[in-house]
């Protein structure tokens, strides 16, 4: 499931600064952020020089037979060597392929003392033994019996590859065939979803009916009786005028034979399943507490996607009390806007205002898409560091749309070649509110995700793995924590761009309390979306959207506030014990130059860094 993962989240604005600044940021992008250096032991089989070297010369390795095991991960780095391969990733074989692969190379690692290692290296270990063990300890759950759901699912992502609108390449002829190969290994991919759904319903290990209904609509948009219909299609319709007609020709009707005799009827009887045999057994509950062994799955999932032992108590009452201090917060926009009423109504007014709302597709993205240049002239104020890569603003395609999130974010290709995207929904217009704008373009693009993945990919010095690696509770963290310093670097003037964030803000509080009452305090889905509609101004849409993909992915929604208080929290005592030292845009650079890392690496890392500034 880990690798599912990786893949399914695989997640730029044109940042345009002072010449002299973004100079500066390309240089010091060269070199990761400076570490203080621990005492080294002296050991007799390997010198502390032996040991870096050794240590990267087993990242190299590893990251490069990673790359082969796990093509998909190639291809969104920009790696083509690949992209004729999809490995059976729910199989048997591949999950004792995976786990032989994690603990060959932990145990390779471990050879390595620690005592011997400085800085950046010292990290690396860290990071990199954090994350192999956490991979091992989730092998206990069976996640890749649960492969498919609404928001997270191969059939789903195999069909945004072949739309020519992704990672996937579709700029050569090779690129063409390349993708070819991929649908014969996809199909075994979408064969293998129905073995184990079906081993999922013999093991009780199955998915909510709720959600599957929502799985139905998006594979069946799959099944057309024209291929000239299909997404899959899409690339013949956008062939390179340099193609030859030979190849144009020989192409489309590839193309047209992989729709029609493989893909059609893969997507056909994968939804004839779900519809006709594993909505029978689909179960009405919805938490993973109701899964067999549910309430270590969850605890370990919090685990996996806050990096910390929070427990779900300690969750739960951490986002209430969130939700009570944001609450406050709301009501001081209301006096600033002279609204007299009580929360519920000020709710209700937002929600049926037409003037926050756009009443077309092409206004809202052109709306972000000028956010880019006002954000862009605000960064260097909080800011010494930029990404070189762009990104682009694009509707969500209209296939997964319904259960979409608001928005999303998918990492461009390191050398700027092939942009970031920030996914925006636009299927209820409802849901993207003029004054949600601000708060969201932060958190999806610049100085949210894309600013912070883009950087991480830029980072030479890193090893490869922590380059192209991430961790929800840091990324997500990193996004809020952009969002919370919006007023500072500029944003925010306006009380209704103000209160977007704090409706932003409060949906991250939301999910602390919701996340946890679906899967540790037996919350019905009825019971979550009620919670949120008397808490928030959110569409009725978007809560639907929210709480199902809170049952769908366990856990990943609480990263988000957990990893931003973790964030401002260092900031807080960088500034108390640095006091005139402390400088914002030092301090930004120290959180985002050595990529995502655990929340206890990361504090280490900050308070070494503190203690460096305060001895010099």
């Amino acid at each position: 499931m880990n690798k599912i993962t990786l893949i399914s989240l695989s997640v730029a604005l044109a940042l345009t600064a002072c010449s002299d600044d973004k100079a500066a940021s390309k240089e010091e992008v060269k070199q990761p952020a400076q570490q203080v250096d621990a005492p080294a032991e002296t050991n007799n089989a390997m010198t502390a020089e032996e040991a870096s070297e050794k240590l990267n010369q087993l990242f190299t390795e590893n990251f490069q037979e990673s790359l082969k095991f796990n093509p998909i991960q190639a291809t969104m780095i920009g790696d083509r060597r690949y992209n004729d391969q999809l490995p059976n990733f729910l199989s048997e074989e591949f999950r004792q392929k995976s786990h032989d692969f994690t603990v060959k190379w932990l145990d390779k690692i471990k050879q390595i003392d620690r005592d011997l290692l400085k800085g950046q290296d010292r990290l690396s270990y860290d990071v990199f033994i954090y994350q192999s063990e956490m991979a091992l300890e989730g092998e206990k759950y069976p996640g890749h019996l649960i492969p498919l759901n609404q928001s997270n699912n191969l059939a789903g992502f195999f069909a945004q590859l072949g739309s020519g609108q992704s990672v996937q390449p579709f700029e050569t002829v090779e690129d063409y065939d390349n993708w070819l190969g991929r649908v014969d290994d996809g199909v075994v991919v979408l064969n293998q979803i129905i073995i184990n759904l079906n081993q999922g319903i013999e093991q009780n290990v199955v998915q909510p009916k709720a959600l599957m209904k929502k799985v139905l609509p998006q594979i069946k948009a799959h099944v057309v009786e024209d291929p000239t219909k299909s997404i899959f299609y899409k690339p013949i319709e956008s062939m390179p005028d340099s193609f030859s007609e030979e190849d144009k020709n020989r192409l489309t009707e590839a193309y047209t034979k992989a729709i029609v005799e493989k893909l059609v009827p893969s997507y056909q009887r994968l939804h004839d399943y779900i519809k006709d045999d594993y909505m029978e057994h689909a179960r009405d509950s919805f938490g993973l507490s109701e899964q067999p062994n549910g309430e270590d799955w969850y605890n370990y999932q919090l685990k996996t996607y806050t990096t910390t032992d929070l427990t779900a108590d300690e969750i739960h009452q951490f986002g209430l009390n969130e939700v009570a201090r944001i609450h406050e917060e709301m009501r001081e926009v209301m006096k600033q806007e002279g609204f007299e009423g009580t929360l519920d109504e000020w709710f209700a007014y937002v929600q049926s205002n037409p003037e926050f709302y756009y009443d077309n597709e092409e206004d809202l993205l052109q709306g972000y898409r000028d956010l880019q240049e006002k954000v862009n002239k605000l960064l260097p104020t909080m800011f010494n560091i930029q990404p070189k890569s762009d990104y682009e603003v694009r509707a969500v395609e209209a296939f997964r749309a319904e259960s979409a999130a608001g928005a999303s974010y998918m990492p461009g290709s390191p050398d700027g070649s092939r942009p970031g995207i920030f996914y925006v929904n636009t299927f209820n217009l409802k849901g993207q509110p003029k004054f949600g704008m601000e708060t969201l373009s932060i958190h999806e693009a610049a100085p949210g995700h894309h600013f912070q993945i883009s950087l991480q990919q830029e980072v030479e010095g890193l090893p490869m793995f922590r380059r192209f690696g991430g961790l929800s509770v840091f990324s997500e963290g990193w996004a809020l924590y952009a969002e919370s310093i919006g007023k500072e670097m500029g944003m925010f003037t306006d009380p209704m761009q103000y209160y977007g964030r704090l409706s932003d803000e409060m949906l991250r509080a939301m999910r602390l309390v919701v996340d946890t009452g679906l899967h540790a305090k037996g919350w019905s889905r009825q019971k979550a979306i009620d919670y949120m509609m008397k808490n928030s101004s959110m569409a009725d849409t978007d809560v639907i959207s929210e709480v199902e993909r809170y049952i769908a992915w366990p856990g990943q929604a609480v990263s988000y506030k957990v990893g931003q208080r973790e964030i401002s929290r260092l900031r807080a005592e960088a500034e108390e014990k640095l006091g005139d030292k402390f400088d914002i845009r030092e301090f930004h650079t120290q959180i985002l130059i050595d990529g995502a890392m655990p929340i206890p690496v990361l504090k280490t890392k900050i308070r070494e860094w503190i203690d460096s500034k305060q001895a010099s």
